[in-house]
């Protein structure tokens, strides 16, 4: 499978064979379990105060009184006395069953089944149809996956690297990220002031300048190769993300030891 190098004035540089990973069959529902699990870890602990609700001076009345046997606040002459306290189901009562902070929240996975949905979400960004399928507009975009020359990797300002997305047949997708802002509704009175689409993830090799870049353009992400998953590749669990690999990034995906590599490579003669 090969896919053509693009420099970043967008004119082709030529082709070039693609890495074995983009021959993995697109698992939906891997990449969702995978997604899902990686995203549990990120979840905040939360809890609750042990007492909450039992600092209360409650005892029950006993039988007799013509009332029902429930705990109730002590004392009289104001409006808490003889109200049920200290209990579950009750008006100030204590939460039946509070959250633990203790608690592990987060989920577990495979190895093996989580290098597969990686391979299987990166294998994704070169399905054209999965990708407009996602929302993205790709325009005049020729072919997928979109790898760009190492200059890319060598940019330093927000403004060059709008202008090198531009250059690749990005500028359509861009506007549709600035047209989905929103700042309305529920989330403005709770705090989530405005929310946007994603766009384009740049994904380059480590250590490079472009790396400080990412957040400077609404929707756009950069990642290190190494660092890349399937949070980034396919946001919300559904691919596939428009991805723009720098040469340097494709060259990596070669050396990574990935689920697909081993199965293809030692276990061919048992499929």
């Amino acid at each position: 499978m090969k896919a053509r190098v693009s420099e970043i004035d967008g004119t082709l540089s030529g082709e070039m064979e693609l890495p074995i990973v983009f021959d993995t069959p697109v698992r939906e529902d891997i990449i969702h379990k995978s997604y899902v699990n990686l995203l549990s870890h990120n979840f905040q602990k939360q809890g609750r105060y042990p007492m909450a609700g039992e600092v209360v001076s409650a005892e029950s009345r006993n039988t007799g009184q013509g009332i029902a046997r429930i705990a109730r606040a002590r004392g009289e002459g104001f409006p808490r006395a003889g109200q049920a306290a200290g209990v579950a189901g009750v008006r100030h009562g204590r939460v039946a069953h509070p959250p633990e902070s203790w608690k592990k929240t987060y989920k577990k996975i495979n190895k093996k089944e989580n290098k597969y949905g990686l391979c299987s979400s990166i294998a994704a960004t070169s399905n054209k149809e999965l990708v407009e399928r996602r929302g993205h507009k790709l325009g005049k975009i020729g072919g997928l996956p979109i790898i760009a020359s190492n200059d890319i990797e060598s940019i330093a300002k927000a403004k060059d690297l709008k202008n090198a997305l531009v250059n690749l047949g990005i500028g359509e997708d861009l506007q549709r990220v600035e047209n989905s802002k929103s700042s309305s509704g529920t989330r403005r009175r709770r705090g989530r002031k405005s929310r946007s689409g994603k766009s384009v993830l740049i994904v380059v090799d480590e250590n490079k300048k472009v790396l400080d870049l990412s957040g400077s353009l609404r929707g756009v992400d950069i990642k290190s190769v190494k660092d890349i998953s399937v949070l980034d590749t396919a946001p919300g669990s559904r691919p596939a993300r428009l991805t723009i690999f720098s040469l340097g990034a494709i060259e990596k995906l070669k050396l990574l030891k990935l689920a697909l590599h081993y199965k293809r490579e030692v276990g061919s003669s048992n499929e």
